[in-house]
């Protein structure tokens, strides 16, 4: 079998967001459903979610497991790819080159922090123009990125359903693209996978609590997003997962005000800034 053939550290690599996907978001469904604690920060009813989401949670769950066996899959090949070069590039290097470059070696800590910048930059860059392209021509959206946008009031576990090519393009070739840009090495690259797998499933919770570590780093986030989920949103708010430079350097943002419902909820009221027109 495939996983007999990795090491250790690939296997964390490949399986580690996977788990953590469905861990954390399972947290946030068990929260919602068996409690009344976030019920005050939630930006969609219960209702909105029955009435407003075409896809159904099976249909949702069915999608996401898809989309994750197509992610395992080339996230094994591109780490055996990549191993088999270091490997050889490591067979030709003499006992003088190897010496140099521990020599040479900058701390760890500060190389690794270089190379998740990086990684988190190529990601986003990625994500932005391949998210607005789907939105921008007719045949992909109607094809491949509608299916996302089937849910239209969010939930945790549905962050990564969508059409498998919509996935491959958008999802895991940026995270591929990061990879090798950023030149991670296995622990970093399990480290940042698991962030930015976090980060996705946080920004499709459709719960906006104010004591949310996201809420208050990250000007992307749940209620950022949300407003691309809404009717009339999609030619907005293309930046994820984390920085919103694109949207703003390139016209496609849209402030919004989150103000209360009636019921006790939160909702967000989505204006254009006409400002980056």
């Amino acid at each position: 079998m495939w996983w007999m053939m990795m090491s250790g550290e690939e296997l964390v690599v490949t399986l580690a967001p996977v788990a953590v996907y469905w861990v954390y978001a399972g947290i946030y469904e068990a929260l919602l459903a068996r409690t009344a604690v976030l019920d005050r920060y939630r930006l969609h009813s219960r209702r909105d979610e029955e009435t407003k989401n075409v896809a159904s949670r099976k249909d949702v769950v069915k999608g996401v497991l898809l989309q994750q066996g197509i992610q395992v899959s080339i996230s094994v090949a591109i780490l055996k790819m990549k191993g088999h070069g270091a490997a050889a590039a490591d067979a030709t290097a003499t006992n003088d080159d190897l010496a140099a470059a521990v020599a040479v070696a900058e701390p760890f800590l500060l190389v690794a922090a270089a190379r998740f910048g990086v990684a988190m930059l190529v990601l986003d860059a990625w994500q932005y123009f391949t998210h607005r392209l789907m939105h921008s021509v007719p045949y992909m959206y109607r094809q491949f990125h509608s299916c996302h946008h089937r849910v239209a009031a969010p939930y945790a576990y549905a962050a990564q359903y969508g059409h498998p090519v919509d996935g491959v393009l958008t999802e895991t070739m940026s995270g591929v693209a990061a990879y090798l840009a950023s030149g991670m090495p296995p622990r970093v690259a399990t480290a940042f996978f698991v962030f930015a797998t976090v980060k996705g499933v946080d920004d499709h919770c459709g719960v906006a609590a104010p004591w949310n570590p996201f809420h208050v780093v990250f000007r992307n986030n749940t209620v950022y997003h949300d407003v691309h989920h809404q009717r009339g949103g999609g030619r907005h708010n293309f930046s994820q997962p984390f920085f919103v430079i694109w949207d703003r350097l390139l016209g496609t943002h849209a402030s919004y005000v989150l103000r209360h419902r009636n019921d006790g909820g939160l909702e967000v009221k989505a204006f254009e800034d006409r400002r980056m027109r």
